[in-house]
């Protein structure tokens, strides 16, 4: 279970922060996962299932990498070292990539046609898109249960915190707001801006992680 958010704020604001902002960087980028969310969205077709499905799912698998990881790797110092240079690369590899996208923007497109599907299917298809993508483990359990694993004890719950809000702000933002958000991702140049955002704060999360293992 992960520990309880501490009472100082001075402390737990950059902790907060670095979870909200990490988490923000992992899932704002054009993926099965989003298209379906915001093809919900613009169908208005079951939108608070499928957002709370991708919120859940999402803090779920955050907190199984942040406190499994933190309560497995505090006993072996070498494995911790690794297994956060490993986070390190991932995470600048991640910042290459969206460096690429942002210099070959696409748009992202999602159709709203199609008959009215039932609860159940919709429940089917977003626990397959979500649980099926190898790169959720990736982005969940490995990536931000390292870097909240390297947290001190009483703060891992704060870094969590912050990335399940940057989950559930981004889904609720996708889900309900795909209305108003479809002529925006529409655009390449949108995706140009945001992706040269989240390579630099990736590129940046690489370097605070892996500085203290050099």
């Amino acid at each position: 279970m992960l520990p309880p958010a501490v009472p100082d704020a001075a402390a737990a604001a950059p902790v907060f922060a670095a979870g909200l902002g990490l988490t923000l960087s992992l899932i704002a980028a054009i993926g099965a996962q989003n298209t379906y969310v915001l093809r919900q969205g613009l169908r208005r077709e079951h939108v608070a299932l499928v957002v709370a499905v991708c919120v859940l799912l999402d803090g779920a698998l955050m907190a199984l990498g942040i406190s499994g990881l933190a309560a497995f790797l505090v006993r072996s110092p070498a494995l911790l070292r690794a297994v956060g240079l490993l986070g390190a690369a991932a995470l600048a590899w991640y910042a290459w990539q969206a460096l690429g996208r942002a210099l070959q923007p696409q748009a992202l497109q999602a159709q709203a046609q199609g008959a009215r599907q039932a609860p159940r299917r919709v429940l089917a298809q977003v626990l397959g898109i979500s649980l099926l993508n190898p790169h959720v483990y990736l982005d969940t359990v490995l990536l931000v249960g390292s870097l909240g694993a390297q947290q001190p004890a009483g703060l891992q719950g704060v870094f969590w915190l912050g990335a399940t809000s940057a989950s559930a702000l981004w889904f609720v933002g996708l889900g309900f707001g795909a209305r108003w958000l479809a002529p925006v991702f529409a655009r390449p140049q949108a995706w140009r801006v945001l992706d040269l955002g989240v390579a630099a704060l990736m590129a940046y999360l690489a370097w605070g992680l892996a500085a203290p293992l050099l």
